[in-house]
């Protein structure tokens, strides 16, 4: 389950870039709480604490508004700066105890898989339906044991009591295959070494036909 942690908002009245670029320059982040057919309440946060918080996955937020109010609330969009990676912009959903929620929860794979196997993916996260105080922070899939051919759905993950998965119980987590081996990695090497001498000259010959026609 993930942990409920507590950040000190402040109420705002200024919106717009300019608004929003000042209040980063004082380190804060602007933000909007929305929900439950209420109006947006826009509000600042700390940036460090922020940025800390939102580290964790469908981290749940107890925000305390101008020392008062306190309001339990899940980020439903992190805009962030693609260059520092600061946070730029937090969309906050207010939740209440007991409400469930759907979240993405990431999965964790444990266990070392054997040398002559490869471990297969086909989802990093999982949909839930669960309580809003009961996210998990993942969910673990015990694979070092896992056999070649062996498959991993989600009927056979371990989820917490009260959580439910909304799709089918057959949906593949991940499986494991035979590790290729020396003579299958050396064909496909050789495979796209040729691949790239084919497409060297071909390429040539097009900027050749280009620099002709330019003349």
């Amino acid at each position: 389950m993930t942990d409920e942690l507590r950040l000190e908002a402040e109420s705002r009245t200024e919106f717009g870039k300019g608004a929003a670029r000042r209040i980063r320059r004082a380190n804060k982040v602007p933000a909007v709480i929305y929900g439950h057919g209420g109006d947006p309440i826009h509000i600042s946060l700390p940036g460090h604490e922020t940025l800390l918080a939102l580290r964790t996955a469908n981290a749940l937020l107890t925000l305390v508004i101008d020392g008062g109010k306190k309001q339990l609330a899940l980020p439903k969009q992190v805009q962030r700066d693609p260059i520092t990676g600061f946070l730029d912009h937090v969309d906050l959903v207010i939740v209440k105890k007991g409400e469930k929620v759907t979240v993405e929860v990431p999965l964790l794979v444990t266990g070392t898989v054997k040398d002559d196997r490869i471990l297969v993916m086909d989802q990093q996260s999982i949909t839930l339906e669960v309580a809003a105080t009961n996210i998990p922070a993942h969910i673990e899939i015990p694979a070092g044991e896992l056999e070649i051919g062996e498959q991993v759905t989600a009927a056979d993950l371990n989820l917490p009591e009260g959580a439910v998965f909304p799709g089918e119980p057959t949906d593949l987590i991940l499986s494991i295959a035979p590790a290729p081996t020396t003579e299958e990695l050396d064909a496909e090497l050789d495979a796209a070494v040729a691949g790239a001498s084919d497409e060297a000259p071909a390429e040539a010959e097009e900027s050749a036909e280009a620099e002709d026609a330019a003349e």
